[in-house]
């Protein structure tokens, strides 16, 4: 899969091309060693010449987790990365779709059907910022046609816009390519149909869509999107918020953003005018940069998790299909996954097309992409960051200003590209909201978006790829390894704990020879299972103990190589001498568990229940009892 990060110390985390270059905004960052550290628009520590400015291309070295220089390129999932962009508005963009089988308009040339090229970067071309619709609905059927006559505008906000907020679109205009270079970035075939490792499964029920990630026929990342959620989904999201308190003892502040729990800002995520505190010999605190309701632009780079709320940043970036923007930066980085032919050619075009008071990062999946793709890819971006400026100097209260489009578009923007066979999707509007994008954004792998008809094909799209069965195995927290050993895996308030038994084991030749070839079975299925159940914060492993260093070093090596293809931050400690390791993983939001599952009302979900007659008096029992369950009473 594309762009998959496993470097240490976003936010699922993550997976940041913004980790590709070097920072330069002057405020100070905190590092933490901890999976909850900061998120999508994070900036990486990056190395920096004796001139004080950033090298091109520089960025943080992977820790001692054994990544080998693996990086991902979204700032939130790709990793992590989010973009504000949604779905091409234009019927043109969507030429050659049926109600089923597989979109073939981007065969045989360019698909833009004689729109306007992109224009040069800072102007704004009409179908990127009009009529903007949330991330997987349709477009305004305004915009179809040629764009003829259309004049570029601004969209204009006001109060009372929060929740109402629709994400920025793709824009409708396509940039023409030969048929040499879509050929080139189209993917292997095999008898006329499109081959490749993954496949991405989209399930609508009860407008709530389930995205399944399948790597041959394995589950390896399973999601699900709710209807549009302004309370608990609001990764990437941009607000104006306003300063509640601030608390110098935690250097940090609370900030109101118009969700029911207040989010925390860090003083290493404050952004703040160093001329402003010329002369003073320390680094200016937090009391002194924010004051009691001060109104600041601030970004989500964490969902809010269980009491906790949502963590913010000032330093906003907005992530699109080739580059990541940051504002008001002097970032300036290139994905070292490229090779450094096709990074020499991006810098040139980089170097020409950088706006000088926004950082630039460009994305792995830029790769080949041409000069006029970059610049549209850019101008939208800008055109999208300026209307969230505007919209901020407007008068009012907390409000929502930008709003990441739906996930499966998120993903599709993040991961999808020639290693996927396909993405099938099971609902007619969802299925022309992505394949709009595809046409207007990545012509090239239009063609691998197809629709699943239930009704003809006589079963569920899950049914059909077995996902069902894998995914209740996903929930159990017993695991099988394929010798007959097996994984415990529990949840615990501060980390999550994971026991390798032997099991039915019992190995042919001596003991050590059988505890390893467990413990390297268990290693690759404790990184398949991190990834899959989207467990991350603190993870304690306790493998079976072995005598033999060698093999213990071989042990943590395998679960090393097999993390580094897991696109979310990761960052692996040694075994110790009792046979553990330590590793953290970057947490965004609840994981699978979590998404699909609610406490029980009748244990307090402790899953326990109190023997009242060892109790003498009812108040003493300290939670649900027995005699309450099947009374019908609350022992409370």
């Amino acid at each position: 899969m594309s762009d998959n990060n496993a470097s240490g110390a976003k936010s699922s985390g993550s997976r940041s091309d913004q980790g590709s270059g070097s920072s330069g905004s002057g405020s100070p960052r905190r590092r933490s060693s901890r999976s909850s550290g900061r998120g999508a628009s994070s900036q990486s520590n990056q190395s920096v010449g004796n001139d004080g400015k950033p090298k091109i291309g520089d960025s943080r070295p992977a820790p001692a987790s054994g990544a080998d220089g693996a990086q991902h390129d979204g700032s939130q999932r790709d990793g992590s990365q989010r973009d504000g962009s949604s779905q091409g508005n234009s019927s043109g963009s969507r030429g050659g779709r049926s109600r089923g089988g597989r979109n073939n308009s981007a065969r045989g040339g360019a698909s833009n059907d004689g729109r306007r090229p992109a224009r040069p970067n800072g102007q704004s071309n009409s179908g990127d910022q009009g009529n903007q619709n949330r991330g997987g609905e349709p477009a305004n059927s305004q915009n179809d046609g040629d764009g003829e006559g259309r004049k570029p505008r601004r969209r204009r906000g006001g109060r009372g816009r929060g929740r109402n907020r629709r994400p920025a679109e793709v824009g409708s205009d396509v940039v023409e390519l030969d048929e040499a270079t879509l050929a080139k970035r189209r993917g292997k075939e095999r008898d006329g149909r499109p081959i490749g490792r993954y496949l991405m499964a989209v399930h609508v029920h009860n407008d709530t869509r389930h995205i399944a990630i399948l790597e041959g026929r394995t589950l390896i990342e399973y999601y699900v999107s709710r209807p549009t959620d302004d309370v608990t989904q609001i990764h990437g999201n941009v607000y104006m918020g306003r300063v509640q308190n601030v608390l110098p003892g935690m250097e940090a502040a609370f900030v109101d953003i118009s969700t029911p729990k207040n989010a925390v800002l860090y003083r290493s995520d404050v952004q703040y005018d160093p001329k402003a505190f010329e002369g003073t010999r320390q680094a200016p605190r937090i009391e002194q940069m924010l004051k009691a309701k001060q109104m600041i632009l601030c970004q989500v780079v964490k969902n809010p998790i269980a009491h906790k709320g949502a963590r913010l940043t000032q330093e906003v970036s907005l992530p699109g299909r080739f580059v990541v923007l940051v504002p008001n930066s002097d970032t300036y980085g290139i994905s070292k996954r490229l090779p450094d032919k096709e990074r020499a050619r991006l810098r040139k075009i980089l170097d020409r097309i950088k706006p000088k008071q926004h950082g630039l990062i460009v994305r792995t999946a830029a790769e080949n992409v041409t000069s006029e793709e970059l610049e549209r890819d850019l101008a939208r971006l800008i055109n999208q960051y300026e209307n969230i400026v505007n919209d901020s100097e407007k008068s009012g209260g907390p409000r929502l200003l930008h709003r990441e489009p739906d996930l499966a578009v998120r993903l599709i923007r993040e991961e999808f590209n020639k290693d996927f066979r396909g993405v099938v999707l099971d609902d007619q509007s969802l299925f022309e909201d992505v394949s709009g994008y595809m046409n207007a954004v990545t012509p090239a792998l239009a063609d691998r978006i197809e629709r699943y008809d239930a009704d003809k094909e006589g079963m569920d799209l899950f049914e059909r790829h077995h996902v069902y069965e894998q995914l209740q195995k996903a929930l159990d927290k017993k695991v099988w390894l394929p010798g007959g050993g097996s994984l415990i895996i529990e949840h615990t308030e501060a980390l999550t704990v994971i026991d390798v038994n032997t099991g039915k084991n019992v190995g042919k030749s001596n003991l050590e020879d059988t505890v390893f070839r467990n413990n390297v079975e268990a290693a690759r299925e404790v990184a398949r299972q991190l990834r899959l159940r989207d467990i991350g914060g603190i993870i304690v492993i306790d493998f079976v103990d072995m005598e033999n260093r060698k093999n213990r070093a071989e042990v943590v090596r395998v679960f090393r190589e097999e993390l580094a293809r897991d696109k979310t931050r990761t960052q692996v400690y040694d075994i110790s001498d009792l046979g553990l390791v330590e590793m953290t993983r970057k947490r965004i939001g609840e994981g699978l568990l979590e998404s699909v599952t609610t406490g029980c009302f009748t244990c307090d979900s402790n899953g326990l229940l109190f023997d009242d007659s060892l109790f003498g008096n009812r108040q003493a029992i300290p939670g649900p009892s027995i005699g309450s369950v099947s009374t019908g009473t609350s022992s409370r």
